[in-house]
């Protein structure tokens, strides 16, 4: 979709700060920052369909750890934070070191690894046919990377109150949290996410309830018990290529493949937001799911942003200066 929304961001909010980040930041001292950025990942999801939905998953993973700061992008040994269980499978790292790599040979040491972040998934959120936008930057990269910072991210087994209690503890509402949660919309998991949801579901063991009884013995062909936990299989049910409110539609039919997902319908708030985008009124009189998501990963890539003298600007992702 070929629509571009212009989003400045004046207020402030809790885990959220604007900061000194403005759209167009680096339109004098790196005119072509973006475009190369956009070059590197259309390049590389030409040759690897599913790097989309993995820079967008890496763009959420480094925010809600120590702010959008490139933390996640360090590799100084088994302590680093990329390391961290909660950040399996998270990927993309060479895109973005190609990306720099471009940068820092047209413009030295002035394009923050933490707004390469923040440009790439926006690139690959277009690349996979959703919402263009604007993005602010100016973030520094932080100099901290620690693997024990990533225990509190949210998990697919969380209930739906814990992952609600993390989400506002970012600084979001449960608007947000249903639209950040719809990035599924793109991308895969592994059947080792899906094991406990398919065949030991608690209390009582079995398959969780909420699967759609037309659905359940698909994943489990996917997934079988004892069967290799590496497979992957699509998080968007029909849709898993583009991105688009489809992963709503599968959770309101029961047919969310994650668990944390299809508990956004048993939640009377977040199930809700789920509705908004869909009606005979909708999308003409109703709710833009796409401009909606477009403020909310926005808001996102403004949680514990460094600017001015904060931080540093590195000149490789994957160590400090």
């Amino acid at each position: 979709m070929d629509v571009v929304f212009l989003l400045l961001l004046s207020a402030s909010f809790i885990g959220i700060s604007q900061g000194q980040l403005k759209v167009g930041f680096y339109s004098n001292t790196c005119p072509d920052a973006e475009s190369i950025v956009s070059g590197v990942v259309r390049n590389a999801a030409q040759s690897n369909s599913n790097i989309p939905p993995v820079l967008l998953r890496l763009h959420f993973h480094d925010c809600f750890v120590e702010g959008c700061d490139g933390s996640i992008l360090i590799e100084n040994g088994p302590n680093a934070e990329r390391h961290a269980f909660s950040h399996q499978g998270v990927g993309g790292f060479e895109v973005i070191d190609q990306a720099k790599a471009q940068l820092e040979a047209t413009c030295l040491g002035v394009v923050s690894c933490a707004d390469i972040v923040a440009l790439a998934a926006r690139d690959a959120i277009a690349l996979a046919n959703g919402p263009s936008y604007e993005v602010p930057t100016g973030r520094r990269d932080g100099r901290v990377s620690d693997v024990s910072l990533a225990n509190n991210m949210p998990d697919v087994g969380n209930s739906i109150q814990q992952l609600k209690a993390k989400f506002l503890q970012k600084g979001f509402s449960e608007k947000d949290f249903v639209l950040l949660s719809s990035a599924h919309t793109i991308g895969t998991t592994a059947c080792f996410f899906m094991t406990k949801r398919l065949y030991n579901f608690s209390p009582g063991g079995g398959s969780d309830p909420a699967i759609n009884p037309e659905f359940l013995p698909q994943l489990q062909s996917v997934c079988p018990r004892n069967g290799d936990v590496n497979v992957r299989l699509p998080i968007d049910r029909g849709s898993e290529q583009t991105f688009d409110k489809q992963i709503l539609e599968n959770i309101r039919n029961g047919f969310a493949v994650l668990e944390s997902d299809a508990r956004l319908y048993e939640d009377e708030t977040t199930r809700i937001v789920v509705d908004s985008y869909f009606g005979l009124l909708n999308p003409i009189f109703g709710t833009s799911f796409e401009a909606d998501f477009v403020e909310s990963i926005v808001k996102m890539g403004q949680l514990g942003v460094k600017t001015g003298s904060q931080g540093e600007i590195r000149r490789v992702c994957t160590v400090f200066n």
